[in-house]
């Protein structure tokens, strides 16, 4: 298991389309992928799961893969959410 506390900076927050572009991006991952945040847990292949954690813009979330390509799942999906989730 590996994971990383990561700042959410899209403008934004994690509402539908970013929330999709995460899902979809840690579904091409075999590795369980899911983030904790104030306390809750959320998958991060499921956009539901996504948007039921309410998450804004400036919230830190922790990002957590376990599986055997986590390594590479947390890299790619930190670089993704770094860079805004496509906004």
């Amino acid at each position: 298991m590996v994971s990383r506390k990561v700042m959410i900076n899209n403008p934004t927050g994690l509402h539908l389309r970013p929330a999709g572009i995460l899902c979809k991006a840690a579904q091409e991952f075999s590795s369980v992928v899911t983030f904790t945040f104030e306390g809750g847990t959320a998958n991060a292949k499921s956009v539901l799961s996504i948007l039921g954690a309410c998450v804004k813009t400036g919230n830190e979330i922790e990002l957590v893969c376990e599986g055997p390509d986590e390594e590479e799942a947390l890299s790619s999906l930190l670089t993704l959410i770094e860079n805004g989730l496509g906004e």
